[in-house]
């Protein structure tokens, strides 16, 4: 299909399922969001008290796009791209993402369903993007990636499947919230079914919330943020027929106002995005398509999450976390190390 028509096609499936999920339970303005929803899998397995589930929508998605990849004969496994700095760089991603709360896919439903405060984010999660991309044209890299073993391309999907097993036949021995944003959740096979499709989806378009403000900048290309101008008018839509359109600042869910921290917080997660190869959405899609690299990526967000509320670093609803200034110095700090070293410093045997 034509791309001027597919990608807008993407972006209102996107938002139909995200009101849907929502409608069904999910937390407000959350049908999908990657960051938290990895967050939550952390706290679900004991890596922290915060909100904790075990999201089938993430399970459905690792799953959906491993087995898109398999039957276009697109499943190759490869990594050893710097796993470790991906690593690294997802959990700056995730500690970024939890002091907006909320990733870029969130950033979009929160605008839909009418919290102003998430336009503050807008601009300061374009400005990260386009820092990533000034070292970018410097000449970044995390140097090339290699074929490995199908055992790694599989890692990934392993774990999924016990996660699912375990919410399903044996809840007793996770974590699991018993109130809050974790234990609002829409019913499993619901959630795992629509991830399964977006899985799928976003493996064949190579759907990326980072690639459409960078495109339409760096080579004037407009179709993939023509995919998120969709997702915006329909979730708008949606939300207003199902009654969960809330146009202001005040009183919005899982959100808080603090214009400063919003927009840092974005900044951050652009900033890392760009540096590790895409957003947090495109990392589990391309490590259920058997890169292990973005595997790296994956565990380093979840390792954020746990890390964001253990020392105090994620927002609540009342605002920034307690340490989340020392945090965001921290992990701004770390992305541009990485980003320095691997611009200028690292050129030697790169290939």
């Amino acid at each position: 299909m034509n791309k001027k028509i597919a990608l807008p096609l993407v972006g209102a499936l996107f938002a139909i399922i995200s009101v849907a999920l929502v409608y069904f339970g999910n937390p407000g303005n959350m049908g999908l969001c990657t960051a938290c929803f990895l967050r939550d899998i952390s706290g679900g397995v004991g890596l922290h008290g915060g909100p904790s589930y075990i999201r089938p929508e993430i399970i459905g998605i690792v799953f959906g796009a491993m087995a898109i990849a398999m039957i276009r004969k697109e499943f190759a496994p490869k990594g050893g791209s710097s796993p470790a700095t991906r690593f690294i760089i997802g959990a700056c991603v995730m500690i970024g993402a939890l002091i907006f709360l909320g990733c870029p896919t969130r950033m979009l439903l929160r605008m839909a369903g009418g919290d102003l405060n998430a336009l503050v984010g807008l601009p300061g999660f374009a400005l990260g993007i386009f820092g990533g991309m000034f070292f970018i044209k410097k000449g970044f890299t995390l140097k090339r990636t290699y074929n490995v073993a199908k055992t790694d391309g599989f890692s990934l999907p392993f774990i999924m499947v016990l996660l699912l097993i375990a919410l399903l036949a044996v809840p007793g021995i996770l974590s699991l919230s018993e109130a809050g944003p974790g234990a609002m959740f829409a019913p499993w096979g619901m959630a795992l079914g629509v991830g399964l499709l977006i899985g799928a989806v976003g493996f064949v378009t190579r759907l990326c919330f980072v690639a459409g403000i960078r495109d339409s900048f760096l080579f004037k290309n407009f179709y993939m943020l023509s995919a998120f101008v969709a997702l915006l008018v329909v979730a708008v839509i949606g939300n207003i027929i199902t009654g969960q359109f809330n146009l202001g600042w005040d009183y919005q869910p899982v959100a808080h106002g603090d214009w400063l921290w919003n927009f840092l917080g974005l900044m951050l997660v652009g900033f890392g995005s760009v540096l590790m190869g895409g957003c947090p959405f495109r990392q589990v899609v391309m490590a259920g398509g058997g890169n292990s690299d973005s595997v790296a990526a994956v565990f380093g967000m979840i390792f954020g999450g746990a890390v964001a509320h253990n020392f105090s670093l994620a927002s609540s609803t009342a605002g920034l976390g307690e340490n989340g200034v020392a945090g965001f110095a921290v992990a701004m700090a770390l992305l541009l190390v990485i980003a320095v070293a691997n611009t200028f410093f690292n050129k030697k045997g790169a290939n």
